[in-house]
C-alpha cells in the first residue's frame, strides 16, 4: 500500500511538470508576436501626426566629401590702404556699415602732402620759363647764333623738370588729388580715401588718431551680392571633379540644411603640403542667400547618379541592432495594427535612405512617427 502511494505521488508530480512546460512553452510564441506586432489607435495615430506611406524612387549620386568656406571673387574685396602714412583725420565708420562705391572711407593728414603739393607747384611756374628759354636756344642755335653746348643744356634743364612735374602729377593722383585743379590757394594738408566697390565694412583696423603706415590695412570692404563656395577636394579624387557637377553644402556650425551650388572651376595645381586641390562653386540661388563670409562649410560634390526605392529617414528606427521598419497589415476596430520588418539600406541622401530591401514594394508604411511606435514617447501598445 505505501508503495502505491509513492506511485501515485511521482505520477502526479510528472504530469504537473508536463503541464508546466506546455505552459512555458505557449508564454514564448506570445513574447514572439509581441515582439513582431504592435497596434496603435487610430486616434492616437491623428493626434501623433503619424503617416503612411509607400517606398519611392529617388536619387543617389556618388558624392565626394568636401570641405571649405563661403567667400567672394577678388573683384568684390577690397582692402584699403594708403600710398603715403599719416595720421587718421577722421574715420566714422563701423563693422557692418554699408558703403557705396565713391563713398568717402577715411582721411590722413601728414605735412608731407603739403611738401609735394608745393614742389608741383614751383614746378609747374619754372616750367614755363624754362620751355621758353629751350625753344629760344634751339633757334639760336639753328640760326648758329649760339654753341650747341648751351642748346643742349636748355633741353637737358626743360625735360628733366618736365619728368619731375609729370612725376608729382602722378603722386597727386594717388592721393586723390587733382593736380589740373590745384593752385596756391588750395593746398590740403589732408587726403580722402574713397571706396571702389559697393559692400559692408566688414574689417576697421583704425581709429581717430591712428598713426598708419604705406603697408598698413586700414578698412576691408566686401561686396556679398556674388558669394560663392571654395572647397578643398583630396589628391585621389580631383580627377572625378569635372564642371557644372551638383554641389550640396551646409554651414557646419549653423544648422543641418543643405544648400545647391555647382562646380565652376577646378584647381590646376595640387597644394604640395596638404595634397589637395581647389574647386570654385557658383551658388544657384544667390539672391536669398544669408551667408557670411568666412563660414565654413561641409559640402558633397555628386559625381554620378543612379535611382533607388527610398523611405524617408524617419520611417527606419533601430531594434536590437537591426534596422526594422513598421508595416500596415490591418485596420479594425478603429486601431491600426502594425508589423515589424528588418530591412537592408544602403545610402542616406537629402532626407532619404535607400532601401536594399525587395520585399517592401507596394507596402504602406509608417514613414512618420516610427519612432514613436518604437517605443519612444507616445508609442503604441503590443498586440
Amino acid at each position: 500500500m505505501k508503495n502505491l502511494k509513492y506511485i501515485i505521488l511521482f505520477t502526479s508530480l510528472i504530469i504537473l511538470m508536463s503541464c508546466n512546460k506546455k505552459e512555458t512553452a505557449k508564454t514564448a510564441v506570445e513574447v514572439v508576436e509581441t515582439h513582431q506586432n504592435t497596434e496603435v489607435s487610430k486616434a492616437q495615430f491623428e493626434s501623433s501626426k503619424m503617416a503612411l506611406g509607400t517606398m519611392v524612387e529617388k536619387d543617389f549620386p556618388e558624392v565626394i566629401k568636401a570641405t571649405g568656406m563661403i567667400d567672394v571673387p577678388p573683384q568684390s574685396k577690397e582692402i584699403v590702404t594708403s600710398f603715403y602714412g599719416g595720421y587718421v583725420k577722421k574715420s566714422s565708420l563701423l563693422v557692418g556699415d554699408k558703403v557705396r562705391k565713391g563713398q568717402v572711407l577715411v582721411s590722413i593728414e601728414n605735412p608731407e602732402f603739403v611738401d609735394m603739393q608745393q614742389n608741383y607747384l614751383e614746378i609747374k611756374d619754372q616750367l614755363a620759363y624754362l620751355q621758353n628759354e629751350y625753344e629760344r636756344q634751339k633757334t639760336l642755335f639753328e640760326e648758329k647764333i649760339t654753341s650747341q653746348k648751351k642748346y643742349l643744356k636748355a633741353k637737358s634743364e626743360y625735360n628733366r623738370q618736365l619728368t619731375a612735374l609729370n612725376g608729382l602729377a602722378k603722386k597727386l593722383k594717388m592721393l586723390n588729388i587733382n593736380p589740373n585743379q590745384l593752385n596756391a590757394s588750395n593746398i590740403a594738408s589732408s587726403i580722402t580715401l574713397y571706396s571702389s566697390i559697393n559692400g559692408s565694412v566688414t574689417k576697421v583696423n583704425v581709429s581717430k588718431g591712428t598713426h598708419i603706415s604705406p603697408s598698413d590695412e586700414i578698412l576691408e570692404i566686401v561686396n556679398t551680392d556674388h558669394i560663392h563656395v571654395e572647397l578643398t577636394v583630396f589628391e585621389k579624387d580631383a580627377m572625378k571633379i569635372k564642371e557644372n557637377q551638383v554641389i550640396r553644402f551646409k554651414i557646419s556650425e549653423a544648422s543641418d540644411e543643405y544648400y545647391d551650388a555647382e562646380v565652376h572651376l577646378v584647381g590646376k595645381t595640387i597644394d604640395e603640403k596638404s595634397r589637395t586641390i581647389k574647386v570654385h562653386g557658383h551658388l544657384k540661388n544667390e539672391t536669398k542667400n544669408t551667408f557670411n563670409i568666412g563660414m565654413f562649410v561641409d559640402a558633397f560634390i555628386e559625381i554620378s547618379n543612379k535611382k533607388s526605392f527610398a523611405l524617408p529617414e524617419d520611417a527606419i528606427v533601430e531594434q536590437e541592432d537591426e534596422k526594422v521598419v513598421f508595416i500596415l497589415e490591418k485596420e479594425e476596430n478603429n486601431h491600426l495594427i502594425f508589423e515589424t520588418a528588418e530591412v537592408k539600406v544602403g545610402r542616406t541622401y537629402n532626407g532619404f535612405t535607400e532601401i536594399l530591401s525587395d520585399n517592401l514594394k507596394d507596402k504602406k508604411i509608417l514613414i512618420k512617427g516610427a519612432y514613436d511606435l518604437s517605443g519612444g514617447e507616445g508609442g503604441g501598445h503590443s498586440h
